[in-house]
């Protein structure tokens, strides 16, 4: 019996077709690993014009960005955002890209950015220094203050004074709630894992405030109407707080609020700008802009009114009209406390 004889031929087809075999996986690995996400930041602008957008924003916040139950995403956050990619694709002169939410929890904002996960975020997202440091901001596109939402028929809190003794509500490890508690050590502060958690035990009585930024609130109270309202927070008195004099009447905290975005695409940043500042002019004809339109939609008009109103008053300390693009504040030097002061 002749036993065939294996030519060097052979070996190089073999060789071929196991090469080629490798390549095919290794492409089909490249594939399901490009599906499943970047690895890098994103450039909105280049997401527009592929016609494909991932925005990030709160699912769990009346009024800013809340999931309903057949998976649409309302609120302020989620029409800033949608008002932004849509205008900056007519000026492109290409068609609204499709839109994907993604749930951007507060702790992994800057990580999502960062690792190309989403295009922009806009989730009541401050804008701070140390945040700057890992991702750019466009914005703010809104200003708001640390408030209180009580119970409607609790005649007895009416400013932060008004909490001594009471049991005070926020998110664990809130700054806002802590703040409060150093300054008036006998409020009894409540700390619950959410702020959904916070209105719960509110409407019960369990506790007979919670704390964080009004916009926040607002959209609590517009979505139980006649069951809260909002209490403005400022300093009772004047007071050195960690070495920053307060006058009386000065609100509790300030925070300006951004559309996060990764930091190397300057240019995307300075268009989102722009798209912002458009969304405050008020349009031929209309009686509000787009951007006044969006709150007063889901905060309600008396909420809205009330903010203008106390933005206008002679000396206020408030502001209702934000500057896309002017981050100042973030340089603005506090009052040292004078000699001497408590």
């Amino acid at each position: 019996m002749h036993t065939p004889v294996r030519t060097p031929t052979r070996h190089r087809t073999a060789r071929v077709r196991r090469f080629a075999a490798l390549g095919a996986v290794l492409t089909l690995v490249g594939v399901v690993l490009t599906a499943c996400g970047n690895t890098g930041p994103r450039d909105l602008l280049a997401s527009i014009r592929s016609g494909n957008v991932v925005l990030g924003t709160k699912f769990d916040q009346p009024g800013l960005g809340l999931q309903n139950p057949g998976g649409a995403i309302t609120g302020f956050d989620a029409t800033v955002s949608t008002y932004v990619v849509n205008r900056l694709a007519d000026q492109m002169g290409v068609p609204h890209p499709s839109i994907t939410w993604k749930e951007t929890p507060s702790a992994q904002r800057e990580t999502f950015i960062r690792n190309g996960e989403v295009d922009t975020i806009a989730a009541t997202y401050s804008i701070t220094k140390n945040r700057m440091k890992d991702v750019d901001f466009a914005g703010p596109y809104f200003v708001t203050y640390q408030g209180l939402l009580v119970r409607d028929d609790d005649k007895n809190l009416n400013s932060l004074a008004d909490l001594r003794g009471k049991k005070l509500c926020s998110v664990a490890g809130s700054t806002p709630a802590q703040n409060v508690k150093n300054l008036l050590p006998d409020v009894q502060l409540q700390e619950y894992d959410s702020y959904s958690s916070c209105v719960e035990a509110l409407r019960r009585d369990k506790v007979d405030a919670m704390t964080t930024d009004e916009v926040i609130l607002a959209g609590y109270a517009n979505r139980w109407p006649g069951e809260f309202r909002l209490v403005p927070m400022t300093y009772p008195s004047d007071v050195c707080v960690k070495k920053a004099w307060k006058t009386a009447g000065t609100p509790f905290s300030t925070e300006y609020y951004g559309i996060g975005m990764a930091k190397e695409f300057p240019e995307a940043v300075q268009q989102v700008n722009d798209a912002l500042t458009a969304m405050l002019e008020v349009p031929a004809g209309q009686r509000y802009s787009p951007w006044e339109q969006s709150l007063r939609d889901q905060l309600g008009d008396q909420t809205v009114d009330e903010m203008i109103a106390r933005a206008d008053a002679p000396d206020s300390h408030y502001v209702f009209t934000p500057t896309p693009g002017d981050l100042s504040f973030l340089d603005a030097a506090s009052t040292p406390c004078p000699e001497g002061a408590k």
